[in-house]
């Protein structure tokens, strides 16, 4: 199978593609929108995108294209990051003067650099990207921070492994496939409910043993709506694992809401989502998929 990343090979997303399907070819992309094009027109069979790290929070434009794209989330991963710093072979600790990667990892990482304080952090566009800069230019005065796959990936040296904050620091990954095109886009006028089970075709898209749903939803700003919203599920004792609301792209100051809430396609989940289409603007699924 062919797997789209954001990123370069022995990125986190390649780690977290390569558990995910053991047997994959990793088809690096530079920007996330080329990784959902990509999935869209079919050129990659699926693709392994970052939604949500329990340090940095969502991985915001993510959440917007899995609305606003016609793809489908087929399940989920939590990884583990562990971040280590990793230079070109022959480069000692003690020769370090800068180090490289992606700004979010750079954060994590901050007990490093007050241990260094002669080593700069300097924020690069990924963080196998750092790696790959360092060892392909056989820099001597500089490391990147990233995984181990970056090390193996370019043939680095770990100089310091786990060099992370804070241990606890997991990312979800979410498996996304391509669906046809249907009433995924949303009008003001219309309310709809763009749910997969409505088509049996869709039916092949929820994997066996799913037991967790992703949605967005809009509602009226109204006294009352979003507490109309979440009664559908606590009426049918639906437990919700997440809600975070989002900015709407080209609606200022209206917001759409994420849900992740603990059931599959079962009939409880359908009553749920068809009453929540009559009170809110729109509904769409993003995903139904064994939780992690």
């Amino acid at each position: 199978m062919k797997i789209a990343i954001q990123g370069e090979l022995g990125s986190f997303s390649h780690e977290a593609a390569g558990r995910m399907l053991p047997r994959c070819a990793v088809v690096p992309c530079a920007r996330s929108a080329e990784v959902f094009d990509r999935v869209e027109r079919g050129s990659v069979d699926a693709a392994v995108i970052p939604i949500e790290n329990t340090l940095a929070g969502t991985v915001a434009e993510h959440a917007d294209l899995l609305v606003s794209r016609n793809v489908f989330i087929q399940g989920e991963y939590l990884l583990r990051i562990v971040h280590n710093v990793i230079a070109a072979p022959g480069v000692k600790l003690a020769s370090l003067r800068r180090v490289l990667s992606h700004p979010v990892a750079l954060d994590q990482c901050r007990d490093f650099f007050r241990r260094h304080p002669r080593v700069e952090a300097v924020p690069f566009y990924d963080t196998a990207g750092g790696v790959k800069h360092v060892t392909t230019n056989k820099l001597n005065d500089a490391a990147g921070i990233a995984g181990r796959q970056a090390a193996r990936e370019y043939g680095g040296k770990i100089l310091q492994a786990s060099v992370e904050d804070d241990k606890r620091n997991f990312t979800r990954f979410f498996l996304i496939r391509k669906i046809g095109r249907t009433s995924t886009h949303f009008s003001q006028q219309k309310r709809e409910v763009a749910h997969p089970t409505m088509s049996v075709g869709y039916r092949r898209l929820i994997p066996r043993g799913a037991n967790k749903t992703s949605i967005a939803f809009k509602v009226k700003n109204l006294p009352g709506a979003l507490f109309k919203s979440l009664s559908v599920f606590a009426l049918r004792d639906i437990s919700l694992s997440k809600i975070e609301s989002r900015p709407m792209r080209g609606r200022p100051w209206e917001y759409v809401f994420y849900v992740d809430f603990l059931r599959g396609d079962d009939e409880p989940a359908r009553n749920a989502l068809r009453h929540l289409g009559e009170v809110a603007e729109f509904v769409k699924v993003l995903g139904i998929y064994p939780a992690a």
